[in-house]
């Protein structure tokens, strides 16, 4: 288990991160409209989880980060009013043409 979660559930939910973004490529979401479509599936989620599995999938360069005009400096933005969107590596990994180990159930 990792912070209380099991592997298995944290797999997922970066799979079902990928899937989302990937339904709305190549256009960003928010973290919070992204969390909100999450607990559909994952009624227990919390947004610190969801914090950490988009941390983890813009690190390893699958997703990145959208950056408004409107906004004056990005990393005082909260997490929940931050956009992401795919990565051409996400995209490919979001439809199986690349493995990630981290992502396999």
């Amino acid at each position: 288990m990792a912070n209380g979660r099991e592997t298995r559930e944290i797999k997922r939910v970066r799979n079902e991160v990928l899937v989302a973004l990937k339904v709305i490529y190549p256009a960003a979401m928010q973290a919070h409209a992204l969390m909100r479509s999450l607990l559909v599936i994952f009624p227990t989620l919390e947004f610190h989880h969801v914090r950490r599995d988009l941390h983890y999938l813009q690190a390893k360069g699958y997703i990145g980060r959208v950056t408004p005009d409107s906004e004056r400096d990005s990393l005082l933005t909260p997490w929940r009013k931050r956009w992401f969107r795919l990565t051409p590596v996400g995209v490919e990994l979001a439809e199986a043409c690349i493995q990630d180990p981290a992502l396999e159930e």
